[in-house]
Formats: structure tokens, sequence, C-alpha cells
């Protein structure tokens, strides 16, 4: 039987958001316990939020904008592959090596490194520069990690997001990954197609592959 593990935190109003950025909050101008004929609710919120996709323009000039991301990039087979004790520092090559092989496409990071995405800790993984790289060489399309960014929190250069550019490999932040075991699954994480933004929020789950 086909399993299904829901890989995006809950979005509400205790989601954690990098410090500065826009918090999710949900108005209910109208609702039907309240006597009104409909329930309407409108939303203002960061698009880096919870599970979410970067497009290119997010990190680099030039860059494509999220509705023009290929989709065939959040749909297909991935491997998860679990790394330890990397809280504070970077997942490099060494971290992951023999685990990932040629032709994967998608690679998902299971560092539980962010433990509760309602509750900010900033000394989350990320991912090396040169782990891209690498990653590159043996056809990774895509990579979704448990943190909420790629780079250290306080980066400013931002030197992983800048080698996801040069490679065109593709990024999900802020999965959910603690009841995920290692394997073999089906990815499927579709961004919203809002017109010239930087993110979008994606429902992600990952479907066990038979066998």
């Amino acid at each position: 039987m086909t399993r299904i593990h829901d890989i995006s935190p809950v979005i509400s109003a205790r989601l954690a958001v990098f410090p500065g950025d826009t918090p999710f909050e949900r108005r209910e101008p109208m609702h039907v316990d309240r006597g009104d004929h409909i329930s309407l609710s409108s939303v203002t919120s960061t698009v880096h939020l919870g599970s979410h996709a970067d497009a290119p323009v997010h990190y680099g000039k030039g860059g494509g904008t999220i509705d023009r991301q290929p989709l065939d990039l959040y749909v297909g087979p991935c491997i998860v592959v679990r790394v330890d004790g990397v809280r504070g520092r970077a997942v490099t090559v060494q971290d992951v090596a023999g685990r990932v092989p040629f032709g994967t496409e998608r690679l998902v990071l299971a560092t539980g490194s962010f433990p509760d995405p309602e509750r900010w800790n900033a000394d989350f993984a990320s991912i090396d520069p040169a782990l891209v790289e690498w990653l590159d060489t043996r056809g990774v399309r895509l990579v979704a990690i448990d943190t909420p960014s790629v780079d250290r929190s306080d980066s400013k250069d931002l030197p992983a997001h800048a080698a996801f550019f040069r490679t065109g490999i593709a990024i999900i932040e802020g999965v959910v990954l603690d009841a995920v075991p290692e394997g073999r699954y089906e990815l499927i994480a579709l961004p919203l197609r809002i017109e010239g933004a930087d993110a979008s929020p994606v429902r992600a789950i990952l479907k066990s592959v038979p066998g």
C-alpha cells in the first residue's frame, strides 16, 4: 500500500520566519459561525513560508521567477538522506558520499537541525557550496532540506545559494522530515504560479515507492 508522508509544516501565525521577514497572518472578514452567509479569509505573509520553493531571482541577478520554473523539477523520484551531527555547520560531500547514486535527480536532506518549525533557532545546518557542485556532477536537479535556508542564518554573501544559481539546481527549504525514514520516494511539491515572485509556499509530500 502506498504511504504518503506530509512534509510541510502547518501554516499559522505561530510558524517561525526569518527575523525581519513578514509573518503569516490570516483575517476572517466573514464567517458562517458569526451569521454571515459564507466564510472568507485573507492572508498576509512572506512567500518564504514553511516549506517553500526558492526561485533563482531570489539569489541571482537575472534569475527566473517562480512562475517560470519548470514544474518537472518538483515532481518525480527522489531519495531521502539523513545526516546527523550537522547542527551549526555545513553539510559536506563527506556527509553524503556513497549515498547519492549517479542519476539521482532529487535529493532530500534530513538534518534534524531545525526541529520545531514554530520556534526559531539560528544554528541550523547549511550546505557547503562544494557539495552543491558535487551534486551537479551526479545529475541532481533539486535539493530539499529541513532548514529555513541552504546558507547560514547570518550569511550575507550566500555562498550556497550562489552555487545553486551557478549550477541551476532548484531549492526547496523548510520541509519537515522527522518521521521520514531514509529511502526512495516520489516527491510532489508544486509551487504556486505567482507572477514575478521570488519564492512560493509548497504543500510537499513524499509517496512511498513499492519494492
